[in-house]
């Protein structure tokens, strides 16, 4: 028995030895295995809004950035007074005290928000109380200084700090960076223990993105197009204006528009960038690349004639007519029928075509498919399967029974303003890396050619013609410079059904400055203007020069007038080398440069010019649109002008021009 006991005392002694020796290797050794499994135990993790990467204009201008802003946060089960407290905390916060309590009223709880993103005033206030169990966490609340400027675009942040649309949700990722992890210390039964505000966070800042957008484009573009809808009393309006050569977007804007800043508040039909989301019929702004595509597919030249039927043209069983009963051309050229806009120049143009081709070109100008621009929710436009009828070809051809985004349209004519390559739109220049500074820069994508250079450059002189005088784009000229663009008068769809909405247009202007080379491809367009006028040439071609003249002010760019001695030698540079053609091409090109010189001086007429050999319609032609009347007599040739060549034309009332 004796040693039983002995025997059971020792083996007791060697257990008690073996556990002290265990706990003091423990103590003494670490063991990654039980330290983190000490952390999970009495440790927890909350995830915060990481300090958002600024985002800024061209020219390293806020328009979005992050600022400091302080969350609040409560242990319940120390509070005391909880009743009282949320009565307090209502007031402050401006939340009803019935809210606050039932968050604060369960005192099993120990980590509770109570509100997120507090300005610092509040933050003051309500740490001012120093109520045991309330404490704060530094976060980051998204600003966005400018408030309306380029909203649309931008986009803006949820409560949680994630991008939702726009920008903001196209480079979240990018933006936010890596999370960032506050540690918060759990008591025995895992629940946090915030009453002593033990926390900490370790700020990883986003990446800061460069944008292609220059803000005080952008500031005047939304300045002009919001003072077409009141001037118009028209629904809506937007705008883009591209960099000619790269197409880099320096400027888009919508309007009616909204202040991120509060976007949540703000109802998500005036949230959405209709430059990119909506699409519209072009209608004659499209006329542009039913030409082009002939052009290209060697069906016509600048001076082909073209029988425009005297305002009549049947197709099936339907009949074709110009916009206005008044404009009967018998014949134009193909200069004539884009600067005089004739629908029924421009359905001959198509149907020597065909629809195979004018599809297969559109789709090569970037219709019907999405542009790649980087923002969320581009549409495509509608562009219809073959086989068209005759009166589907002739319609598409002047911009009905196809649908484009704006920025669809613009990119199409910077084909022609660049020299005949689509590129790919972007809005983000850079992005730079917080922590090491390297920038990564984004590089112009071309996507494909679409015209030669040659045919780039004849649309190039024909759409200046176009805003010559008597070509449908007047008001868009801007002085000193050259401006090359056609206007849009397209009905509205019906958006209930089928047809068109009787008396309701949208009205566009679509053109490049200056149109010898090309810098900026602007685009505008005036949604249902219902006072004062529809046309696109009386709404949005003002809407164009205003812009355009601010534009190239701004860059300083040199005033130019245009002629043979600095249009022509272009054309032949651009045409040197590239096809063995390109001789009888600049033959035909040369006579159209001529006949838009022609055009163009009227615009910027300081003295009577040299009239010789001309036509009676020639010089009416030449005199369109200035304040000055021209008595013509006899028959045939200019032979003489009183006043002579030469004479200033201020304060002038009146010409006679003598023909023989």
């Amino acid at each position: 028995m004796k040693s039983r006991v002995l025997l059971l005392f020792c083996g007791l002694m060697v257990l008690w030895g073996a556990l002290v020796l265990r706990a003091g290797w423990l103590q003494i050794v670490p063991d990654e295995r039980l330290a983190q499994l000490q952390e999970r135990q009495f440790q927890t993790v909350i995830t915060l809004q990481n300090r958002r990467g600024a985002i800024v204009d061209r020219n390293g201008r806020d328009l979005a950035l992050s600022m400091t802003a302080y969350s609040l946060y409560a242990d319940p089960k120390i509070l005391e007074g909880r009743k009282a407290l949320s009565k307090k905390l209502g007031k402050a916060l401006g939340l009803s005290p019935e809210s606050v309590y039932a968050k604060l009223k369960d005192p099993t709880k120990r980590f509770i928000w109570l509100a997120r993103l507090l300005p610092r005033e509040k933050y003051d206030e309500i740490k001012a109380w120093d109520v045991r169990g309330l404490s704060f966490v530094e976060e980051f609340k998204r600003v966005y200084p400018n408030e309306n400027l380029l909203s649309s675009t931008l986009g803006f942040v949820g409560g949680e700090g994630q991008g939702l649309e726009g920008l903001e949700l196209a480079y979240d990722k990018v933006l936010r960076g890596d999370k960032k992890k506050v540690i918060a210390r759990r008591d025995a039964r895992g629940r946090p223990l915030v009453a002593q505000g033990m926390m900490f966070a370790e700020n990883i800042e986003g990446s800061e993105i460069r944008l292609t957008i220059d803000a005080e484009v952008q500031h005047v573009l939304e300045n002009e197009i919001e003072k077409a809808v009141r001037e118009f009393d028209a629904e809506q309006a937007f705008g883009v204006v591209l960099h000619a050569k790269t197409s880099a977007i320096v400027a888009m804007a919508n309007t009616p528009t909204f202040d991120p800043n509060r976007a949540l508040k703000i109802p998500n039909e005036l949230r959405r960038n209709r430059v990119v989301t909506d699409t519209f019929e072009p209608g004659s702004v499209l006329k542009t690349f039913a030409i082009a595509a002939a052009l290209r597919e060697k069906k016509i030249a600048p001076n082909t004639r073209i029988d425009t039927e005297n305002g009549r043209f049947v197709v099936g069983d339907r009949i074709i007519r110009e916009a206005e009963t008044t404009h009967r051309w018998s014949n134009l050229t193909v200069s004539e029928v884009l600067a005089f806009s004739s629908n029924i120049g421009t359905t001959k143009i198509a149907f020597m075509l065909g629809p195979e081709s004018l599809r297969s070109s559109l789709l090569d100008f970037g219709f019907g498919i999405k542009n790649g621009i980087d923002l969320p929710g581009e549409a495509r436009g509608a562009l219809l399967p073959l086989p068209w009828r005759p009166h589907l070809l002739s319609n598409i051809s002047f911009g009905q029974g196809i649908t484009a985004t704006p920025l669809q349209v613009a990119n199409a004519y910077a084909v022609i303003a660049n020299g005949g390559v689509l590129n790919e739109p972007y809005l983000v220049a850079s992005l730079r890396d917080p922590e090491t500074g390297k920038i990564q820069q984004r590089e112009p994508k071309q996507v494909k050619r679409v015209l030669s250079p040659e045919d780039a450059a004849a649309m190039r002189m024909m759409l200046a013609g176009a805003t010559g005088a008597g070509g449908t784009g007047t008001n868009a000229q801007v002085d000193g410079f050259v401006v090359a663009g056609k206007t849009g008068t397209a009905q509205k769809v019906d958006p209930n059904g089928r047809g068109y909405l009787k008396g309701a247009y949208i009205s566009s202007f679509a053109g490049f400055i200056p149109a010898n080379d090309p810098e900026y491809v602007i685009f505008v367009a005036v949604d249902h203007p219902k006072k004062n006028s529809y046309y696109g040439s009386q709404v949005a071609a003002p809407v164009f020069s205003r812009v355009a003249s601010y534009i190239v002010r701004k860059d300083g760019l040199a005033p130019l007038s245009l002629s043979e001695k600095n249009l022509i030698p272009r054309v032949k540079r651009e045409l040197a080398g590239e096809h063995d053609r390109h001789d009888s091409v600049f033959a035909e090109t040369a006579k159209t440069a001529a006949d838009i010189l022609s055009l163009q001086a009227a615009a910027m007429m300081d003295v009577i010019p040299d009239l010789s050999g001309m036509t009676a319609r020639q010089v009416l032609q030449k005199f369109s649109g200035q304040p000055v009347h021209v008595q013509i007599r006899g028959q045939g040739t200019v032979a003489d002008v009183i006043p002579a060549a030469g004479t200033p034309m201020v304060d002038l009332k009146r010409i006679t021009v003598i023909l023989r």
